[in-house]
C-alpha cells in the first residue's frame, strides 16, 4: 500500500463527519473533515490525499458538481461518493462523473474500505 494514508471527507452531517473520521482512523487512515463544499474548496491542498469520500447532497450544494468542478480545476482524485437520498439519476450522474464506487448509507465498514484500499495500492 501506498505510504498516503490521507483522506478528505465532505458531509454536512456532523455524526456521519465523526463517524467516518473514527472508520478511517481504526483502520490506519488519517482524515481531513469538511462540514461544507465551500470549506473543502478552500482547503486547496489536496496532494497528499489518497482519494475523497464526498456526499452527494450537502447542504445548498451537490456533491457532483463540487466533483465536476474539481476535475475541471486539475484535480485528480478518486472519488466515493456516499448518499442517504439514493435514486437512478443521481447514481448514474455520480457513476458518469468518475467515481470509484457510490454507497448508499448506512453502508458496512468494508464497503468503504476496500476502494480506498485500491486508490491507495494504484498510486504505487
Amino acid at each position: 500500500m501506498s505510504s498516503r494514508k490521507l483522506v478528505l471527507v465532505v458531509d454536512d452531517d456532523p455524526g456521519t463527519l465523526k463517524g467516518l473520521g473514527r472508520l478511517l482512523k481504526q483502520y490506519g487512515y488519517d482524515s481531513e473533515l469538511f462540514a461544507s463544499a465551500k470549506a473543502f474548496e478552500l482547503h486547496g491542498d489536496f496532494g497528499p490525499a489518497v482519494c475523497i469520500v464526498l456526499d452527494v447532497q450537502l447542504q445548498g450544494e451537490s456533491g457532483i458538481d463540487l466533483r465536476l468542478r474539481l476535475s475541471a480545476a486539475g484535480v485528480g482524485l478518486p472519488v466515493i461518493y456516499i448518499t442517504a437520498n439514493d435514486n437512478d439519476a443521481v447514481r448514474i450522474a455520480a457513476l458518469e462523473s468518475g467515481c470509484i464506487a457510490y454507497l448508499t448509507k448506512p453502508f458496512p465498514a468494508r464497503a468503504l474500505i476496500e476502494p480506498i484500499e485500491r486508490a491507495a495500492a494504484a498510486m504505487l
